[in-house]
């Protein structure tokens, strides 16, 4: 267990630092200061490696997240604030900031993105139908919202256009009206 840490460990150090394109099964294996071959018993390969670090990492953002939405009045201060926050945890994070770069090895740009951001967003929406069960009905409407614009947010980000609470304002214009409206069969 305390191998399988330590390669997790820098498998991410070396995202943060090098990119995608830093990490091979040689790198994080001197970065951690075990053999190639104790990765390739751990994990298999590299796209192993690489998808179970940055799924252990993005699940310890999320509940950091998600402990801050508990306290939502609203779904739509829910989902605005999910949005908001992942796209600041993702500034302050130098492994999570290697997600918007377009390069070889990113699984943000490869085939699957959207359907896998998908489930990410149901595993973070999961407890808005706890807090507010009227919107169980139409959860797979404000998942659809919540990658499409938090992918927007996030992915295309640009500071100097919107601060959280330009952002925060902005969102909340578009999803209340979604969020409050009727829903249609």
């Amino acid at each position: 267990m305390r191998s399988r840490t330590k390669i997790l460990d820098a498998t991410l150090t070396l995202i943060g630092s090098d990119g995608f394109g830093g990490v091979s099964i040689a790198s994080v294996a001197a970065a951690a200061g075990v053999t190639r071959q104790t990765v390739y018993t751990i994990f298999g390969s590299r796209e192993s490696l690489v998808s179970q670090a940055m799924a252990g990492h993005l699940t310890e953002v999320a509940r950091g997240i998600q402990r801050d939405l508990a306290s939502s009045r609203t779904p739509c201060e829910y989902v605005v604030g999910l949005i908001v926050d992942s796209r600041r945890a993702v500034r302050a994070d130098p492994v999570l900031i290697t997600l918007l770069r377009s390069e070889a090895g990113n699984p943000l740009f490869d085939t699957g993105a959207i359907s896998r951001a998908r489930d990410v967003a149901r595993g973070l929406l999961e407890p808005l139908v706890d807090l507010f069960p009227e919107v169980s009905a139409r959860f797979e409407d404000i998942v659809e919202i919540a990658v499409h614009l938090g992918l927007t947010s996030v992915c295309f980000d640009d500071g100097s256009l919107r601060t959280d609470a330009e952002l925060r304002a902005f969102l909340t214009r578009w999803i209340e009206p979604a969020l409050t409206s009727p829903s249609t069969p």
